[in-house]
């Protein structure tokens, strides 16, 4: 099943109010959801409330966001948080290399084909 982070549409007309949630990507905008992680007014000064949490869960699990909730997600700080804790880590220890083994290396005989082959001409 492939989830997406998304906008789910409420509120009246002229009166938008949004929701973003964990969705499967065949459901329609407006229908059935798994899990509401935030919400989103543009009428009242663009607020957004998110559970930081729960986007980050969904996130590491796999799920895509829209072009949308990617943009309100970096403008509340959450998506830099997603990518930092995705970065792997250096290691502060030293590696010490060990020597390398000796190699024994077989000699090919292959003077002995060619020269069976030339001969049989």
């Amino acid at each position: 099943m492939a989830v997406k982070l998304r906008l789910k549409r409420m509120g009246s007309k002229a009166k938008p109010f949004y929701r973003i949630v964990a969705a499967d990507s065949r459901s329609p905008r407006d229908g059935k959801f798994i899990e509401t992680v935030g919400t989103y007014n543009p009428i009242a000064d663009s607020k957004v409330t998110i559970d930081e949490e729960k986007a980050i869960k969904w996130l590491n699990n796999g799920a895509q966001c829209t072009d949308t909730v990617r943009n309100i997600l970096s403008k509340e700080g959450v998506w830099a948080k997603y990518k930092n804790a995705k970065a792997p880590k250096k290691s502060t220890k030293k590696e010490v290399k060990k020597p390398a083994a000796t190699k024994t290396t077989a000699k090919k005989s292959t003077t002995k084909k060619t020269t069976a082959k030339k001969e049989s001409k």
